[in-house]
């Protein structure tokens, strides 16, 4: 991952410290299966690399907002990786819980015994948290999470002895506005982040994307496809369609599809157009497809 920062051109001396930061930190043997050298995917955009590795190098927790395909998950997992950290994935849902966060008693052995949550098993072992769709979450099941982000850094389970966090353990967490499910998070959980808003993925950027996973599409077409999801973004902010049909991963869905032989059109049929459920808006984005894309577009005619 820092090869991969240094050909994006990130600022040396952030490396550097990433590099100090990794050096402090040896990861524990007992969590080294946690640790991801080589996320699925990589982050494209300097200036939000930058801001969010300067904040956890001063000991933040970091906020992810905004809306979807804009790389939230994808830049945890590489910040992970970048700071060499093992991670733990929490995803939030209406019934979280604090036993579900921190860990409950459980029956071990002929006794009763603490069973550590993720929160806790990621405090103690120096991880970073990635807490997916914090917002799902109901705000007085978050409540216990005040001490563990901030200053404090504890977290304390009644009957037990309190527990100290690692110091290189730091939070991540995501959230979409508007989504069916999620609520405004309180203003003492935001308090305790610095909150980064995600920018919509640049034609550039995407075209590195597609590139980087498929080396082999013709330079031709991955500007087509670029350009075919900027149609798609400027159709959604003049609000012709919905943002259902302007989905990230089903373009890159659909792209492999088309590596393993599927007509590039069909491919997009099932990765983007069918995401629309109403008849009059999959004609709209089928209208934005094939003004870019052949219908008798193939693999032979896409990849090299």
């Amino acid at each position: 991952m820092l090869d991969f920062l240094r050909r994006e051109g990130i600022d040396p001396a952030i490396i550097s410290e990433i590099e100090a930061f990794r050096a402090a930190h040896p990861v524990p043997e007992t969590a080294g299966a946690r640790l991801e050298h080589q996320p699925r995917y990589d982050y494209y955009g300097k200036e939000i690399w930058e801001a969010a590795a300067t904040a956890l190098l001063c000991g933040e927790n970091i906020l992810l907002v905004g809306p979807k395909a804009t790389g939230k998950n994808v830049l945890a997992e590489c910040l992970a990786a970048a700071f060499g950290r093992p991670s733990w994935d929490v995803s939030f849902y209406i019934n979280t819980d604090a036993a579900s966060l921190i860990g409950t008693d459980t029956f071990k052995d002929g006794e009763v015994s603490f069973r550590a949550g993720p929160i806790t098993q990621c405090a103690t072992l120096g991880g970073f948290g990635i807490l997916d769709e914090i917002n799902m979450a109901k705000n007085e099941s978050l409540a216990v999470l005040h001490a563990t982000l901030d200053f404090r850094r504890v977290i304390d389970v009644p009957g037990y002895e309190r527990i100290r966090m690692d110091d290189a353990t730091r939070f991540i967490a995501t959230m979409n506005y508007g989504y069916a499910g999620t609520r405004e998070l309180n203003e003492a959980l935001v308090s305790r982040f610095v909150v980064i808003d995600m920018p919509q993925i640049t034609r550039e950027n995407l075209k590195k994307l597609l590139k980087r996973e498929h080396p082999e599409l013709k330079d031709e077409w991955a500007d087509q496809f670029t350009g075919l999801y900027d149609d798609l973004r400027r159709k959604v902010d003049s609000a012709e369609i919905s943002t259902k049909a302007l989905d990230l991963r089903g373009m890159m869905s659909a792209v492999d599809l088309m590596a393993h032989g599927l007509n590039a059109v069909e491919s997009l049929r099932m990765g983007i157009v069918n995401k629309a459920f109403d008849p009059f808006e999959r004609k709209l984005v089928e209208d934005v497809i094939t003004s870019r894309i052949p219908a008798d577009l193939g693999r032979g005619g896409l990849f090299a």
